[in-house]
């Protein structure tokens, strides 16, 4: 809890720069972060974990191996999710990223073939991307997701090492091309014979996915699963 002192500068700030959620821009509650409580029950969930023919693993059928594949949210195109998404990626909705991690992993926690990952991984951003940017969206999630979720996060897991063009307006095989060699695992070591969790914000055709697996892959006695916040 706070001290006096910094709670009346908070709440004193309130008065004069309000918080906003940031899928309706309407003032938040003190007790609400970054999405009003009307707003975050509106949330398209997608309630699918514990179905292996889900969208999400049926993206990736015959092309690598998951343990499990799913998905927080359900995107459509123009729609909230879409909005929310786009304001954490690019607007700097920092705080956005964190609850929306909060609530992923509180939404996984509950499905059972989830139960024994070991290690979270962010999808990383290439180190000038990331300076552009100031952040990375994933990692935010992964974050807000250790929050309530006791898992490892290893600082060199996944690691961008090469910068690509925007996968935004791409087919599958442009977007395939484009990442195939995009990434590496720094530290093989602390993910050896783990189950993996490999976190990203949203999956369209699952070309970044595809690519982060194949490198894992390389790591002894790794099984890997993947959980996006929304999936297209």
């Amino acid at each position: 809890m706070g001290s006096p002192i910094t709670t009346w500068v908070a709440d004193l700030a309130g008065l004069f720069l309000p918080r906003r959620c940031s899928a309706c821009d309407l003032a938040l509650m003190p007790q609400e972060r970054a999405l009003c409580l009307s707003c975050m029950q509106d949330l398209p969930l997608a309630r699918s974990h514990d179905d292996p023919e889900n969208p999400v693993e049926r993206a990736f059928h015959g092309k690598v191996r998951l343990e499990c594949a799913s998905a927080f949210m359900r995107f459509t195109k123009h729609g909230g999710v879409q909005r929310l998404l786009h304001r954490l990626k690019y607007q700097g909705h920092e705080d956005l990223g964190l609850e929306l991690g909060r609530l992923m992993a509180q939404d996984a926690m509950k499905s059972p073939r989830f139960a024994d990952v070991e290690v979270v991984l962010p999808v990383p951003l290439h180190p000038a991307k990331l300076r552009q940017r100031g952040y990375n969206q994933s990692e935010l999630l992964v974050r807000g997701m250790l929050e309530v979720w006791p898992l490892a996060a290893p600082p060199k897991g996944l690691v961008r090492t090469r910068r690509t063009p925007s996968q935004t307006r791409r087919g599958r095989l442009d977007r395939w091309t484009n990442v195939n060699v995009a990434f590496g695992v720094g530290d093989p070591d602390a993910l050896r014979g783990k189950h993996l969790l490999i976190v990203d914000d949203v999956i369209t055709t699952g070309a970044t996915i595809e690519a982060c697996v194949h490198v894992l892959q390389e790591v002894p006695d790794v099984r890997i699963s993947v959980l996006a916040c929304a999936c297209a």
